[in-house]
């Protein structure tokens, strides 16, 4: 009963904080002219978006990070005393989740740097990838490392084998997998609703899973990811009436990136994440092929997205299709670690 009211408080909360948000954030964007510039190499109708806000992802980042915050502190003081369960490990938890959190806004700095500079500065790429990447593994490091002080180690779980142990290689692939999440999920942000309602699907994975691992803060801290971006997809949804920006998409990227390590089955990554992943794919696949072949496209556009835009399909159906192979993937997951993970 508590695990329930527990994780509505959470989600309701940070729904309303990121959904009343995006009433007062959205005109102060207009008025600071933060408008998105639409790029020639996307798809030639996304040029009736030109001037649509970015930086939304300020909505979600505050209401996912004042939850977190607040649901934690709470789970702190009295959590041994209501959870009434003699394995919770809260202050282990807590030291994740702040971390976790620590590495999420980290991200979405990157990101407000990247995008200020493309609307302040006007200079349409923002960032050159080599200072977003320098950046990131910047970001990446520093987390594993408060990870290691605090004695999280360097095991982890992989379903039906168990606790695996990867010594100093675990900090080097963690640190690469993080980074390419995150870029993953920064890739993904090209159509109305599509990051958003991919996260929430992701967000409730992990709080289904959390709950059933009994670890209470962070089925906290997924229910507010869920509902954070459910509350800025009101906002979002085509035609979206602001954009997240690289502030909102990098953010997320460390946010499920934190959610994952916080479980300790980062692993699962790369199946309730495999759309986020199969974006960043198919633009490393049409890159190697148009250079293999000397001008021959794989596909008709990427990220993947644009190509089945430029196939027909419209954003809406983009959005639900891509949504529900993540539910349903979700759902894979959750069977992995249920009957996988004693």
């Amino acid at each position: 009963m508590i695990y329930g009211i527990w994780t509505f408080c959470a989600a309701l909360a940070a729904f309303l904080i990121s959904a009343i948000m995006g009433k007062f954030l959205i005109p102060y964007l207009h008025k600071l002219n933060f408008g998105q510039t639409i790029l020639d190499i996307g798809p030639s109708w996304h040029k009736n978006k030109q001037g649509t806000p970015i930086m939304g992802g300020i909505m979600f980042i505050a209401a996912i990070t004042f939850v977190s915050i607040i649901s934690t502190i709470v789970y702190i003081f009295t959590g041994a005393n209501f959870i009434n369960t003699y394995f919770a490990d809260i202050p282990r938890e807590s030291i994740l989740i702040f971390a976790g959190l620590g590495l999420a806004l980290a991200n979405g700095l990157i990101g407000f740097i990247d995008d200020y500079t493309k609307v302040v500065k006007k200079r349409n790429l923002g960032l050159t990838a080599k200072q977003k990447l320098v950046l990131q593994f910047a970001a990446a490091a520093l987390y594993l490392a408060v990870l290691a002080i605090f004695g999280c180690g360097t095991a982890t779980i992989i379903p039906f084998i168990g606790e695996v142990d990867l010594g100093f290689f675990y900090y080097i692939i963690a640190a690469v997998a993080i980074v390419g999440v995150v870029n993953s999920v920064n890739l993904t942000d090209g159509v109305d609703g599509l990051d958003g309602s991919i996260t929430f699907f992701v967000s409730v994975t992990f709080m289904l899973i959390a709950c059933n691992l009994s670890s209470l803060g962070v089925t906290a801290m997924s229910a507010a990811g869920a509902g954070a971006c459910l509350g800025f997809l009101i906002w979002n949804f085509h035609p979206a009436k602001v954009f997240m920006g690289d502030t909102g998409s990098l953010f997320l990227g460390g946010f499920v990136c934190a959610l994952a390590f916080a479980i300790n089955m980062p692993i699962l990554l790369l199946v309730v994440g495999f759309v986020y992943i199969f974006e960043e794919i198919s633009v490393v696949l049409q890159v190697s092929y148009f250079k293999l072949t000397h001008g021959k496209r794989l596909f008709k556009m990427s990220p993947i997205h644009h190509h089945f835009e430029m196939c027909g399909w419209s954003e809406g159906k983009i959005v639900s299709v891509f949504s529900a192979v993540t539910a349903v993937l979700g759902a894979i997951a959750f069977a992995l670690v249920n009957f996988g993970v004693k």
